[in-house]
């Protein structure tokens, strides 16, 4: 198994909302056409695990200025500032590897993530046997059969929901996944949170935070080839900037439990970002147009007739330049007895496309219902957590205490 790790909005990001949910409702119409007991966590204890410290950007004279906490909260940590600046983060000794909820730093380091760094990032991959993906008692679906993933129709901000890539450095280098941008229900038409994959902000209970994250809203807007791309400027690779990370929020059992396989963390595989630009005030929705509710009520599999699925896959026989889709009948996963059931749906998707987020159309309204965590290492499935009260309290949490900063 792998992990693939009332709005003052002008017109047109009014525009941008609407054809993004038709297109939406259009493919899983389609799809549909073709084709023919969610898990509590805790919400005490996913609340709990928001990390919360701010960043900065880089100043005028191209030096990083890291702000008083974060470098206090480093400090703390017998990490010296002035090497973090020079390059110090890229030291992972597992006795200087900020692992705890608390501990998140992420300082903006201004132009880091180039159009050339962001090509070069790696899908954050990670395997699974599929005996251990049949450690159910009963109550997985049989396997579904591969739907193969579909290229989204270009320009991506205005034919698909407002999907990104999330980058970020980990021990092995820079690493990619997918993420989108959603609604912050106590800062209407001025969001600036990003759902995303625990395992993609998170290395679980062996490491700690990821460093250098950033979200970059409609990767490769028009969906240029390689070669178009060779000597892309920024705005044609990333049109809306990048996004830094200045809090992030995984649930405690994907801290906890999270391993290289999944473990015991993978049914609660799921994260919040706030972000905040690299340069420039308006907020996330307001810049890219568009967000996205999130259902933390979404039926079981059973009761579904549709889910799609979005991301930027990079493993072969992709390479993570364009944005991919996969819509399907869900069915039920059980890692063990003792996790809330997954959703799984058929998908060719590979790396890269962790995080990306699993979307149904309610009375017209497409919502985030959950996000790609793992899938199998032929590539025929991909599996996401549902999203009950513990998810619920993480991303309030998240919305409360730093929405409006």
């Amino acid at each position: 198994m792998q992990f693939i790790p009332g709005s003052a909005t002008p017109r047109r990001a009014r525009r941008r909302t609407v054809l993004a949910a038709t297109g939406l409702v259009a493919a899983l119409a389609l799809t549909a056409t073709a084709c023919g007991d969610s898990g509590k966590a805790d919400a005490a204890g996913a609340a709990d695990a928001t990390a919360s410290q701010t960043a900065d950007s880089g100043s005028g004279d191209g030096k990083v200025r890291i702000p008083a906490d974060i470098a206090d909260k480093l400090k703390e940590h017998g990490i010296d500032v002035d090497k973090w600046q020079r390059g110090g983060w890229k030291d992972w000794d597992e006795d200087k590897w900020l692992s705890e909820a608390k501990d998140f730093v992420n300082p903006v380091i201004e132009g880091l993530w180039k159009p050339e760094r962001m090509k070069s990032a790696q899908e954050a991959n990670k395997t699974i046997s599929t005996k251990d993906a049949a450690a159910d008692q009963g109550v997985s679906d049989a396997a579904p059969q591969p739907v193969r993933a579909r290229a989204e129709k270009t320009p991506y901000h205005e034919n698909a929901a407002p999907v990104g890539k999330v980058f970020f450095d980990s021990p092995q280098g820079s690493m990619v996944c997918s993420g989108t941008v959603v609604k912050d229900v106590n800062h209407p038409g001025r969001s600036n949170l990003v759902w995303t994959a625990g395992h993609c902000v998170h290395a679980g209970r062996d490491g700690g935070w990821y460093r250098n994250i950033a979200f970059v809203p409609a990767y490769n807007d028009l969906g240029k080839s390689a070669a178009q791309l060779s000597n892309a400027n920024a705005s044609e690779v990333a049109p809306y900037g990048a996004w830094w990370a200045d809090w992030a929020s995984a649930s405690n059992q994907w801290i906890q439990g999270g391993a290289e396989t999944g473990g015991a963390g993978a049914a609660h595989d799921y994260a919040v970002l706030h972000v905040k630009p690299e340069s420039g005030s308006r907020s996330l929705e307001e810049t890219v147009g568009a967000a996205l509710d999130v259902d933390f009520s979404a039926p079981p599999a059973t009761q579904v007739a549709t889910m799609g699925a979005w991301g930027y896959p990079a493993a072969p026989p992709y390479n993570g330049l364009r944005m991919f889709r996969c819509v399907d009948r869900p069915g039920r996963l059980s890692l063990s007895p003792s996790l809330p059931t997954m959703y799984r749906i058929g998908c060719t998707m590979t790396g890269g496309s962790s995080g990306g987020g699993w979307f149904r159309v309610v009375d017209g309204r497409t919502k985030l219902v959950s996000n790609t965590s793992i899938g199998p290492a032929d590539h025929t499935w991909l599996a996401g957590p549902q999203l009950g009260q513990g998810a619920e309290a993480l991303y309030q949490n998240m919305s409360r205490t730093y929405g409006g900063r």
